[in-house]
């Protein structure tokens, strides 16, 4: 199971030549591709080969066949969700990755791609406002970070009998928390979803009001949830209260900041997040604000002693890799035993581009978000939901002379005829039970002729 030199030689140079093709013609392609399931079946079911086929016509048959059906995530005008828009560096980092295939778990196996990792853990440490000593490691994305996170809270605040443990967050918080609480345990009653104020933030008077109210049933508060960055707005909870109240009441800060704490590169994205490093712990996503490919997620804590209680294993066939102490293992601070190096791509790109390039590029999607933000306040019937904070703009038509189900109707309208268009795509959400529109534009080529294509597209539409 092996090429020839030149055979590599030429694989290699038909892969970059693809992805450099795609790079370059990506802005004129459709943003959204859905192709029905049976359809695919057809092209692609096929019973497992007996013999080989030159590896030129299997990668021409998934140039034909299978990635034409997706849809690019990393296109300028790709709003939905959370964009992914990507770096070719980084790209040929982790291509670079995988041809080493280097065991990220333990120093004896990677001690090389060991240090990136911690230099790199090290850098978002420090921009991110933690004290020296902080630390963790790279994982698959914010739900894993999460997930990290909060099973470090638990060790360290409720020890092995968590039954009586309470969890807070506000009703924005992400999905990924309560999937996280439950695969560790807890039963559904022991996270609290709290109010929020006006503009999305979690209720300091609603969280004070339920510690209260739980102490006093018998229950152990242990862990607050905070949002640097909600997937619906862009919402930043009031971090440096929210990190006074945890120390007075001896309570775990973890702040999941997935979407938008990697905005800490910048200075203008840094004066969005104040307290940020006043948590415990902290979850980001590179593959958003950082522009990384799929797939990297990354996890600080202030102690990260607390990781290694938590996660350490111990059996025989492992006693080569406890070693010398300063020989980082990361396999004892996570989930994963088996893992890649993925901070090597985040290492590689930062050190091409450098801090300052990634600021401008965040910067710039602060800027259309504002930019967005004001085009919809210029022109009436377009109400925005809530403010620009953080790259993100909620907002949605309300004409007069429909009711609520039927201007809900007519934005889910809006949003699917814009997308099945293939010119732009974004989501929809509800908020205050109404339907929403969201625009998320932080990719770094997006201009502002993209923004207001769309915008007119969808007042078109509207019309």
């Amino acid at each position: 199971m092996r090429l020839s030199p030149d055979d590599m030689r030429q694989l290699g140079y038909q892969i970059v030549d693809a992805m450099v093709a795609h790079t370059e013609h990506l802005p004129t392609l459709p943003v959204q591709t859905v192709t029905p399931r049976a359809a695919l079946e057809a092209r692609l079911r096929e019973p497992l080969p007996e013999a080989g086929t030159a590896a030129a016509c299997v990668l021409n048959e998934a140039l034909r066949e299978v990635f034409p059906h997706l849809s690019p995530v990393n296109h300028p005008r790709f709003f939905a969700f959370i964009p992914s828009p990507s770096n070719f560096v980084s790209a040929m980092a982790e291509a670079l990755v995988a041809g080493y295939n280097g065991f990220a778990g333990t120093w004896i196996e990677t001690s090389g791609l060991a240090v990136n990792e911690l230099v790199v853990m090290d850098w978002l440490r420090d921009r991110c406002g933690f004290p020296e000593g902080a630390g963790g490691l790279c994982v698959s994305g914010g739900s894993a970070a999460n997930l990290t996170a909060l099973a470090a809270a638990r060790t360290d605040r409720l020890g092995a009998d968590f039954r009586d443990g309470v969890a807070y967050c506000s009703a924005q918080t992400h999905a990924s928390i309560d999937r996280a609480l439950r695969l560790l345990g807890f039963a559904p009653h022991q996270l609290r979803r709290l109010p929020t104020d006006d503009d999305f933030r979690l209720d300091l008077a609603a969280l004070q009001q339920a510690l209260a109210e739980d102490r006093a049933a018998g229950q152990r508060p242990f862990c607050v949830i905070a949002n640097a960055g909600t997937t619906n707005t862009g919402a930043v909870d009031p971090l440096e209260p929210l990190a006074d109240l945890c120390f007075q009441e001896n309570l775990w800060l973890h702040v999941d900041g997935a979407y938008g704490a990697s905005v800490m590169l910048s200075d203008q994205g840094s004066a969005l997040l104040p307290g940020l490093g006043r948590a415990h712990s902290l979850s980001l996503d590179p593959h958003k604000w950082l522009f990384q490919p799929y797939e990297i997620g990354c996890v600080l804590v202030r102690d990260p002693r607390v990781l290694r209680r938590t996660f350490s294993m111990h059996a025989e066939y492992l006693e080569d890799t406890k070693r010398a102490e300063e020989e980082v293992n990361f396999a004892e601070y996570g989930l994963q035993l088996t893992r890649r190096a993925n901070a090597f791509k985040l290492w590689f790109s930062l050190k091409v581009f450098g801090r300052q390039a990634f600021a401008e590029a965040i910067d710039h999607g602060l800027h259309l978000a504002r930019y967005a933000e004001t085009w919809l306040r210029e022109r009436p019937a377009w109400e925005v939901f809530a403010p620009a904070t953080l790259g993100i703009v909620a907002f949605r038509h309300a004409p007069t002379g429909l009711s609520a189900a039927e201007q809900d109707a007519h934005n889910l309208q809006l949003a699917e005829t814009l997308n099945a268009s293939g010119f732009a795509m974004l989501s929809t959400t509800t908020l205050r039970g109404r339907t929403a529109l969201r625009l998320c534009p932080i990719h770094p080529e997006t201009t502002e002729a993209d923004l207001e294509a769309t915008l007119e597209r969808l007042a078109t539409l509207a019309a």
